[in-house]
């Protein structure tokens, strides 16, 4: 198992995008845990994102689906006493594609989505700028929903989290700086180490973690977990960051660049050598190479 923690990819930008995604995804989050299960079941239902609910949106005349919100043991069978109406409505599907993005079912579910947010997010959006890099975090968002419904079309079961959207960073992330050291806890059995790895092996060991767990559709199905959300979102990152990227202004100076070193005295320019024939330039480069 690889852990990453921290990557040697310094920015030029505060990363001020980021801290919005995460702080709305917290607040948003903290705001749920104060409604009881059936109101979060309900919440779920009318913001995730449904998958059966693309045929109502396809077919207005199309059936309503129920969506269970309570769900009580009677001995040792579990029966469904609480259900909610979804009635074909497009504005209401459109507008779950966005919504479904800022719910989380659990803290351990927060906390990863918004971890790899953070490791890696800042320099995507360092690169792009705030508003090319919001793009690709809802556009990769509204593609993973749309991977997973193709691999569960009829499914009444709500997907919430931020995980599709935060793929399409990690996707942006491996096609940009594949080579970047990437500090990672690695886990094996009970030995634990820190090891510097490229980000394409961490990243690509994540990914082949995701496509080996959808091609097992049953278990992802049973786990509650959107594989293919994960894989479509990390796809559609790699493919809209270098189009994107092509729009992207030239970066600015900011007051976060170190400042050049003053010189001391007498300590010659080697950038603007002096033009005094007495100091010719192969002999400023023999100094060079002997300082070296």
């Amino acid at each position: 198992m690889l852990l990453p923690f921290h990557d040697d990819n310094p920015t030029s930008r505060t990363p001020v995008v980021t801290f919005a995604l995460i702080a709305v995804n917290v607040v948003i989050f903290a705001w749920s845990l104060t409604l009881d299960k059936v109101q979060h079941r309900r919440l779920n239902a009318i913001y995730g994102f449904v998958p059966a609910r693309i045929a109502q949106f396809v077919d207005p005349n199309a059936p309503p689906i129920q969506v269970p919100t309570d769900v009580r043991m009677v001995g040792r069978q579990p029966v469904v006493v609480g259900v909610e109406v979804l009635q074909p409505n497009r504005g209401e599907i459109l507008l779950s594609l966005l919504t479904c993005m800022f719910l989380h079912g659990g803290f351990f579910h927060l906390i990863g989505n918004m971890w790899f947010l953070w490791i890696f997010g800042n320099n995507v959006e360092d690169r792009l700028g705030g508003g090319l890099y919001l793009t690709i975090y809802l556009l990769g968002g509204v593609l993973a929903s749309g991977c997973h419904w193709m691999f569960q079309q009829g499914s009444p079961v709500p997907v919430i989290g931020a995980s599709g959207a935060v793929a399409a960073i990690l996707g942006a992330y491996a096609v940009t700086w594949p080579w970047a050291r990437v500090h990672t806890l690695v886990f094996l059995f009970f030995f634990v180490t820190i090891i510097d790895l490229p980000a394409l092996l961490v990243l690509g060991v994540w990914f082949i973690g995701q496509l080996l767990s959808g091609l097992g559709q049953g278990q992802g199905e049973a786990a509650g977990v959107a594989w293919w959300a994960h894989i479509g979102g990390f796809l559609a990152g790699m493919l809209l960051m270098p189009l994107l990227e092509s729009w992207a202004k030239p970066e600015q100076p900011s007051g976060r660049q170190r400042p050049p070193r003053p010189r001391r005295p007498f300590e010659p320019d080697w950038d603007d050598p002096p033009r005094d024939p007495r100091w010719p330039r192969d002999r400023i480069i023999d100094v060079r190479l002997k300082d070296k």
